[in-house]
């Protein structure tokens, strides 16, 4: 009886029948499948949710993936949270496993994360999910939110091997976001309309002053990795970030593309890199860059990781070549989950510009800091930095050093309850204020972004 169940059931999930009219519902008691509708019909067949989870499986075992989705689809939405979650988890899994659908699977577990935040499981699984899609960072940051959480020994093992392992086989894939981006000083210039000088105050041309507009800000991350045995693996990364405004005077481009080996050694997570930066302006040239950057990650207890870069890059500027200049940097921070829903990180940088000429060379320090909060279907950051800039010579036109202080505030949320597919609402605002001795350097910033980010 059971077999000739599933086979009807089968049809009509499948939609192989197309005479019999039939409709699928989930009652309190169970499933009700009605198979023909003219009198004389054998009876219904119902079937509870724990028979329905049974025959989905038997389905997927039988890579019948259509029908154990389609059963699976029907108990996601059941009013009983644990069912409905448990549907989700085993869809999710056929989603990303079965059928490649990696990112349809990440959304489905923060769904799930969304009404149960505790349910460590779950975050350990989207943290694998995440690495397939190249976010190591979203990752690692899921592994420490589920050790925040508490977990059972069994749980504990398979966390334990993911922060141990955090790479996944050869794959290549695109992450996307677009957004509207109203901003009150697209060009970062001051508000002047004069400029002091050692010959007197010149007066700046429009271009040269702060201009607000209206614009579309995307960003657009490729990736790939091969193995190259061990935990070893070659990484290769293609980065663009496109702003574009009314005209063409301000439009910013940005391309990158980075390339090298990545290891686990012990608990550290170790990477080597190459890259090279191109950046356009106006739809002009503007700078050319290539450097390499090695950086270490090192848990800090269970809910902690310690990370540290320093880099070097050789940029040349093609519209002044007295701003020509290698660059150091160093970046140490911590990032720490306190529980399952929040976290927040803490880091010091600082740099040494050794420009052509040396009144373009600078050294600057500074700190930044992050908080974020889940609350249900939404994920609010705060996050907060201050730099300090001294160059090492007076500039000549100016009479004076320049010295920056420089102070940003920013606040995001996302807003995965009103979901489109795989994507979901983002909203930014941003506040900058630079302080500079030197005019030209001086301004006042505050922008905005709305538009789609992935779900996960």
């Amino acid at each position: 009886m059971q077999g000739v169940a599933i086979s009807l059931l089968a049809r009509f999930l499948r939609g192989i029948s197309k005479a019999l009219p039939v409709t699928l519902a989930i009652a309190a008691p169970g499933l009700a499948l009605p198979v023909a509708a003219q009198d004389g019909s054998p009876p219904a067949v119902k079937l509870t949710p724990a028979q329905m989870f049974d025959v989905a499986s038997q389905a997927e075992a039988k890579e019948d993936y259509a029908t154990a989705e389609a059963l699976l689809e029907a108990l996601a939405s059941h009013p009983d949270l644990e069912l409905r979650s448990e549907a989700r988890f085993r869809l999710a899994l056929l989603r990303a496993n079965r059928q490649g659908r990696i990112r349809d699977g990440a959304v489905l577990l923060r769904q799930i994360l969304d009404e149960q935040p505790e349910a460590a499981r779950v975050r350990v699984e989207l943290a694998r999910l995440l690495v397939m899609l190249n976010d190591r960072e979203g990752a690692e940051r899921e592994l420490r939110a589920a050790r925040a959480a508490g977990l059972p020994p069994e749980i504990e093992r398979l966390v334990h091997f993911y922060a141990q392992a955090l790479s996944s086989p050869a794959n290549i894939g695109l992450n996307l976001e677009a957004t509207l981006a109203p901003d009150s000083n697209i060009n970062r210039a001051t508000a002047s309309d004069t400029l002091s000088t050692v010959i007197g105050d010149l007066e700046l041309s429009d271009d040269a002053r702060r201009k607000s507009g209206l614009g579309l800000a995307m960003r657009a991350q490729g990736y790939g990795r091969v193995p190259l045995g061990g935990s070893a693996e070659l990484a290769a990364t293609i980065s663009a970030a496109i702003r574009e405004y009314d005209g063409s005077a301000f439009d910013d481009y940005q391309v990158s593309a980075e390339l090298g080996p990545q290891w686990q050694s012990g608990g550290d997570r170790i990477s080597l890199a190459a890259n090279i930066r191109y950046r356009w302006f106006g739809d002009e040239p503007f700078t050319e860059a290539h450097g390499g950057r090695a950086e270490i990650r090192h848990p800090v207890g269970k809910r902690g990781r310690l990370r540290a870069s320093v880099s070097a890059l050789d940029e040349d500027n093609r519209r002044n070549d007295q701003q020509d200049q290698t660059r150091l940097s160093l970046d140490v921070g911590i990032d720490r989950a306190f529980t399952s829903r929040w976290g927040a990180g803490f880091y010091l940088t600082g740099s040494r510009a050794m420009a052509r000429a040396e009144p373009y060379s600078n050294a600057s320090g500074g700190l930044r800091a992050y908080v974020f909060r889940e609350f249900g279907q939404t994920s609010l950051a705060l996050s907060g930095s201050y730099s300090h800039l001294e160059a090492d010579q007076v500039l000549g036109l100016y009479g004076a050093r320049r010295i920056d202080d420089f102070a940003a505030v920013g606040l995001s949320g996302t807003f995965r309850s009103f979901r489109v597919g795989t994507f979901a609402p983002i909203a930014r605002l941003q506040f900058e204020r630079n302080a500079s001795s030197i005019e030209i350097y001086d301004f006042t910033r505050k922008s905005v972004e709305i538009g789609l980010t992935a779900a996960f």
